[in-house]
């Protein structure tokens, strides 16, 4: 026979969870107030188990059917089981039986979020916004919403909103952070920063972010400045050890960076990126073994990491071991297909193997991934003049010019390269532009052509350029 029994829900909620499970051994009716139901269920979401809380939310609706919390309950329930029509029906239910739960909105927000429906979240969460205590995270999500619309403005007014409700929400900062770096506009990032520290000086997130603004600002003294006082905040911030380290490597302050990378180690395993980082530090030592270590140990943790491929490559090429080198480009080449510096590095190292139709496709591939980069065309062009092909020296030159207009040393080349061809006075005119550009960088031209310093006419429009 089935017996009725109540539990007061001041009890330890353990207590209530043995009840329900021996109800349901026995195949019993107990009665539990509101409480003990939403206690049972926090104890199954807990465990990881929304099955069994879903199965309890049912008991809880039969025993209390005006309850608005156990529709809640449910919704978020469904959420996480995926069945996603469901949590919007528990949640209407919820809305006709207690419209003033703020709950039911945000889980709505964030299923039209999810379903990047993002009008209809942004309405939910303005609901819930009227009638929530804590506001901060409605805020954020909001802020969220607007950053998924590309709406930064907007964003970046809501993630102060929610900072200004509660300090310590450490997503709005990092979100803030990110905002600012979308729009490109450190300056302001800077600013809101320090106002932040000026009220909240312990923050060592603001802390880090402003050193990353300063990081972006190339402001690298500041940027350390502010990576030791979120160190000094929090001792174990390995991100901001990190950070400091890549500042003192846009300082070439090369083993400072490294004692500081191996601070990390102290604090989270070792990662591939950071060994990558400290290769780079003693290839720019030229402690190229060293470089070399921590360039493998880096591919070891993460095979896919194509700079510590790369970086493998440096040390043997410095080493002039150029065959092996090749083989290491060329791994980082398979998994960053477009790097230009790469493709950079084989053209330069099947050069020197005396690959010239190699290294030709390599430049070739350069140019068309950075056409801005100078050097590339220099080197280009010299090969097809080492082989003789004057004219195809001269085209590439020529669209070297075209694409940096501005840059004195291609001009020089030409002039080199003209008059090796016997064309003076176009040779003339270019001369009188590469003058015009930087006349300090006339040595170039002897460097190429040594016997062009005889040459009185040539001597004569140097002079009127440089005295």
């Amino acid at each position: 026979m089935e017996e009725d029994f109540e539990f007061d829900f001041t009890e330890d909620p353990r207590f209530s969870v043995e009840r329900y499970e021996e109800m349901i051994r026995n195949h019993d009716q107990y009665f539990f107030d509101a409480q003990a139901f939403e206690n049972i269920i926090d104890f199954y979401i807990e465990k990881n188990d929304p099955v069994k809380a879903l199965q309890v939310v049912e008991y809880a609706k039969n025993q209390h059917p005006f309850a608005a919390v156990f529709f809640i309950k449910q919704a978020q329930l469904f959420v996480v089981t995926n069945r996603i029509g469901d949590a919007f029906s528990s949640l209407d239910r919820a809305e006709m039986l207690e419209a003033s739960d703020a709950d039911i909105y945000i889980i709505r927000g964030n299923l039209y979020e999810s379903l990047e429906r993002y009008p209809e979240a942004l309405a939910n969460y303005e609901k819930a916004l009227n009638i929530a205590e804590e506001t901060d995270e409605i805020l954020l999500h909001i802020a969220y919403v607007n950053q998924n619309m590309g709406d930064y403005d907007t964003a970046i007014t809501y993630l102060k909103l929610c900072l200004e409700q509660n300090m310590e929400n450490q997503d709005a900062l990092y979100e803030l952070a990110f905002c600012y770096d979308v729009m490109d506009n450190q300056e302001e990032s800077v600013q809101f920063y320090q106002q932040y520290i000026d009220n909240e000086p312990y923050s060592y997130a603001a802390w880090y972010n402003l050193g990353n603004a300063f990081t972006k600002l190339s402001l690298f003294e500041k940027a350390i400045d502010a990576y030791d006082y979120a160190i000094l905040i929090k001792d174990n911030f390995a991100s901001a050890y990190f950070n400091k380290g890549n500042a003192l490597v846009n300082l070439e302050k090369y083993a400072e960076a490294i004692e500081v990378y191996r601070q990390t180690f102290e604090y989270e395993p070792p990662n591939a990126d950071t060994y990558c980082a400290i290769g780079e530090c003693y290839e720019k030592l030229e402690q190229m073994d060293e470089a070399r270590a921590f360039y493998k140990k880096s591919v070891k943790m993460d095979p896919k990491l194509a700079d510590a491929w790369f970086g493998v490559g440096v040390t043997l090429d410095f080493e002039e071991r150029y065959f092996e080198a090749l083989h290491f480009y060329k791994k980082a080449l398979d998994l960053d297909i477009a790097n230009a510096d790469y493709w950079f590095a084989i053209a330069d190292a099947e050069y020197k193997l005396g690959h010239l139709a190699e290294a030709e496709q390599a430049y070739e591939k350069v140019v068309e991934l950075n056409p801005l980069d100078t050097d590339a065309w220099l080197d280009y062009s010299s090969i097809l003049y080492e082989q003789k092909k004057l004219e195809g020296a001269i085209e590439i030159i020529a669209e070297g010019i075209k694409n940096n207009p501005d840059s004195a040393e291609l001009y020089y080349r030409m002039v080199a390269y003209l008059f090796a061809k016997g064309e003076f006075n176009e040779a003339l005119t270019f001369l009188e532009q590469a003058l015009t550009s930087d006349p300090e960088k006339h040595y170039i031209l002897f460097d190429y052509l040594p016997q062009l310093q005889e040459n009185k006419v040539i001597i004569d429009i140097i002079n009127r350029y440089t005295k």
